[in-house]
């Protein structure tokens, strides 16, 4: 223990915990200010991966137990798999029922790949 009553194991938890939820904070306010759901899946999505790796990864160092370490690693796993998948589901269906682009969107790729035009009626 140090000065402030904490073991070093708990003061490296306690960081990456406040990390992960400046992180996670940060997706929410790109829910709400980004222009169209293609930015707002993204920002969502990279800021909850990394924000909540980060506080599992802050609750392993803090608890320093082998059943936390593997409950930890299996969660992560599991955000890691699904968070991705999820967003790409989402933005697969918005972007085939038509859900436009934002008006300062200067390239859609999944279009370009796919051979569909920039269709603004949003039938592709």
């Amino acid at each position: 223990m140090n000065e402030i009553g904490m073991t070093t194991n708990e003061i490296i938890g306690l960081a990456l915990i406040i990390i992960g939820v400046l992180f996670d904070l940060s997706g929410c306010v790109g829910l709400v200010r980004l222009p169209d759901v293609y930015n707002r899946i993204q920002a969502s999505t990279k800021c909850v991966v990394l924000g909540t790796t980060l506080i599992l990864l802050g609750a392993m160092v803090s608890l320093a137990s082998p059943q936390a370490v593997v409950k930890g690693i299996i969660c992560i796993l599991f955000i890691l798999i699904t968070s991705s998948t999820a967003a790409h589901a989402l933005s697969h269906a918005a972007h085939r029922s038509g859900v436009s682009l934002w008006d300062k969107s200067v390239i859609d790729r999944y279009a370009e790949d796919h051979g569909h035009e920039n269709n603004e009626e949003g039938a592709l």
